[in-house]
């Protein structure tokens, strides 16, 4: 069994999540928020395989991508040749020059499982800004994906590339352990005629958020929000914050 992003199986998730995701769209969305503030620096955590990040090299952005996965950067500097990606924890890192700007996209904000865990990434995003910079990012509402995956559900996705079908079975619900957890348990095949062949399973303990708690999260490490947007996204209900740096 393959790890999820490495040994190879990243160029596989890399092309499923192309199936999934509008990268255009996700450009538009967060060009806008930052032109809106006069933003023309950004750093993009969890910036993946480094679909996103062309949109942005492309357009003359001072961009820089960050993800905790080597094999992720490795294939984004593939995809991206003239970009800046390094890997790094959002929980504690250091640019060798302060940004105007950072996004968390991708709902990575989901991985973040603890309080000390977030805190300790918006300090760390807090000394990597610039004075009256703007952080950005989605996140899954609970008030609204909890009573959907109440008591488990089953969700497919397919996708083809390369003369090659894939298909992903994800089973989601909802756990006690500790804030507003989920279980998101996926395994990944590939559809060879009337069969498929397992080549790939993640287990993980996810989560979600309110609104409220981001309101507090981000006052107790001196941001301001500026606006709560409703956000649309494959799977998951979300919504995106910005906020700026006091």
């Amino acid at each position: 069994m393959q790890s999820l992003y490495s040994n190879g199986f990243e160029k596989i998730y890399d092309n499923m999540y192309q199936s999934f995701i509008d990268y255009k769209q996700e450009y538009l969305f967060y060009n806008t928020i930052l032109k809106d503030h006069n933003k023309d620096s950004v750093l993009e955590i969890g910036s993946g395989t480094g679909h996103l990040a062309k949109y942005f090299i492309d357009n003359q952005c001072n961009y820089q991508g960050l993800d905790y996965s080597q094999a992720m950067i490795d294939l984004a500097i593939q995809n991206n040749p003239k970009g800046l990606f390094t890997q790094g924890d959002m929980r504690n890192f250091k640019l060798s020059t302060p940004v105007k700007s950072v996004i968390i996209t991708g709902r990575t904000s989901s991985y973040l499982l603890t309080n000390k865990d977030i805190n300790n990434a918006l300090q760390s995003i807090y000394t990597n800004l610039e004075p009256n910079g703007i952080l950005c990012f989605d996140f899954i509402d609970a008030n609204r994906f909890f009573k959907q995956i109440k008591g488990g559900t089953t969700l497919t996705h397919k996708a083809s590339f390369n003369n090659s079908h894939y298909s992903r079975n994800s089973k989601l619900n909802t756990n006690t352990s500790n804030n507003f957890m989920f279980d998101w348990d996926s395994k990944y095949y590939k559809i060879e005629g009337h069969n498929k062949k397992l080549i790939a399973s993640d287990t993980s303990e996810v989560r979600a958020f309110t609104k409220n708690e981001w309101e507090l999260l981000l006052y107790l490490n001196n941001y301001k929000i500026l606006a709560f947007i409703d956000k649309p996204a494959y799977m998951f209900d979300c919504y995106a914050v910005v906020a700026q740096k006091l």
